[in-house]
């Protein structure tokens, strides 16, 4: 399905400063002729729908119904569309104004007015065009109200809660598997065949103390699993094979406190950091592969700062150049791709500021970020044909957000933080609209399905993987 993501946030924009403008005009109405919309329902009389506005648009759209002998008391309104009964705000005489329902798909806009013995019904005449949106859902996952979760395997339906779920990849070789680190536990697998988590890898299998990212070789034959632990010569980086189930993990490289690890999608070579000074190492795969190389055979291309630096590593499809997401220090660097000597070369600030945490978007250092985490690249239909195609996605463990990075460099919040109507706190458990309600909790996984236009998200501190996808 071929999406463009950009251009129905730029429709939403319009449709909510065109919903603000429906609003005041319908106020100010009131006020205006308030003597005679405050008339109540009168029983004797019809109820007639004259017309609506906007015409269209989705769950949550703010919608305003035109005609005669409405009332003035909300109590006693019912208002249908498609089936599904929408949220009454406010209501005179000759005006209604409610919330469009998720999933009234067939548009036929019914009034029902007075109890359910006794009512008046009108319809419109004309069909709300009703228009899918993305919407955040759940997926699987469970905890109780004091946070209490079991960890089981079993159907998507009964498989109890997850423990830190900090990063999620599709297997490059069967798009139905989902693979999820959970920081400071074992590998699982989301089997989207046939809607069962299983725990395939096992913390003990490779004496990992903590598996912080998964990626795959060119060829999808090997999985890489990075390994965090303070020692100079515990396990940085792991390899596991396909033709063994993945089941034989070795050492690849050691060194200590290594973050993450991701494969150059084009050359191959490895690439993987260390917390102790901020080190970028390189890792040829090709020679492992060819000539045995030892544990120790990386080089340090740069540091990024100074000690206790925590970042991953996310490489652009095309090779060209990789952001390295800082997670503890708020910012994201950017590094170019040396095509003739095939190492990346010196970073430098892309968003964010060092240090510097906060909400805010805005363009590179204005913007503000708080504990980035994972990102994706994800193609934007809106740049075919431009130098880079990409916007990279990326979840905020603290400001339980979603972003987008564009590639100049603008930061946007995509989902999260819902509506403040609700509570003062930007954190919370709410499926919906991406921004009017939807909230996570300390999100930090996050895979793209891009044949199905569906993102997933491993949301930490409410134990669930979430799902963003065109609401069903």
């Amino acid at each position: 399905m071929k999406n463009n993501l950009y251009l129905k946030q730029k429709k939403g924009l319009v449709f909510l400063l065109l919903s603000q403008f429906i609003l005041a005009a319908f106020f100010i109405s009131c006020d205006e002729e308030s003597k005679e919309e405050s008339i109540a329902y009168d029983p004797s009389k019809p109820v007639e729908i004259t017309g609506f506005i906007p015409k269209a648009g989705g769950m949550g759209q703010r919608l305003v119904i035109y005609g005669n002998n409405f009332g003035n008391d909300p109590s006693i309104v019912h208002v249908f569309i498609g089936g599904v009964e929408a949220k009454v705000i406010g209501v005179n005489a000759k005006g209604i104004y409610c919330l469009v329902p998720g999933k009234a798909y067939e548009g036929t806009i019914e009034i029902r007015i007075g109890n359910d013995h006794d009512s008046s019904i009108a319809f419109s005449s004309e069909k709300f065009e009703y228009q899918r949106k993305m919407v955040v859902s759940t997926l699987c996952g469970y905890e109780d109200e004091r946070g209490n979760f079991e960890t089981k395997d079993g159907p998507f339906s009964d498989c109890g809660g997850f423990s830190n779920p900090s990063w999620l990849i599709f297997d490059p070789k069967d798009p139905n598997m989902l693979y999820m680190a959970q920081d400071g536990g074992d590998v699982r697998l989301l089997n989207f065949k046939d809607s069962m988590v299983t725990t395939p890898i096992t913390r003990g299998m490779g004496n990992w103390e903590r598996i912080r990212t998964i990626d795959f070789t060119t060829d999808g034959e090997y999985m890489i699993l990075s390994n965090d632990q303070w020692n100079e010569n515990g396990i940085s980086t792991s390899i596991l094979s396909r033709k063994n189930n993945f089941k034989d993990p070795q050492v690849l490289t050691s060194y200590r406190a290594c973050n993450g690890a991701s494969i150059h999608p084009v050359n191959g070579e490895m690439y993987f950091n260390s917390y102790e000074k901020g080190q970028f190492f390189r890792f040829d795969m090709n020679k492992y592969f060819t000539e045995g190389l030892g544990v120790k055979n990386f080089e340090e291309l740069f540091k990024i700062q100074d000690n206790d630096w925590e970042f991953n590593i996310r490489i652009h499809p095309t090779g060209n150049y990789a952001y390295i997401v800082v997670i503890n220090r708020h910012y994201i660097l950017r590094t170019d791709y040396n095509w003739g000597t095939k190492r990346f070369m010196q970073p430098y600030v892309i968003c964010g500021e060092p240090g510097a945490e906060g909400w805010q978007d805005g363009v590179g250092t204005n913007a503000r970020l708080r504990n980035p985490y994972q990102g994706v690249f994800v193609k934007n239909p809106e740049y075919a044909g431009k130098e880079d195609e990409y916007d990279f996605y990326f979840t905020e463990q603290h400001n339980h957000d979603i972003r987008i990075l564009t590639p100049e460099g603008k930061v946007t919040t995509y989902a999260g933080r819902g509506s403040s109507s609700v509570n003062p706190n930007p954190y919370g458990y709410i499926d919906g609209d991406l921004r009017l309600e939807a909230r996570f909790d300390q999100p930090k996984g996050l895979a793209y399905d891009e044949a199905n236009h569906i993102f997933y998200v491993g949301d930490a501190e409410n134990r669930r993987i979430r799902k963003i996808s065109l609401e069903e």
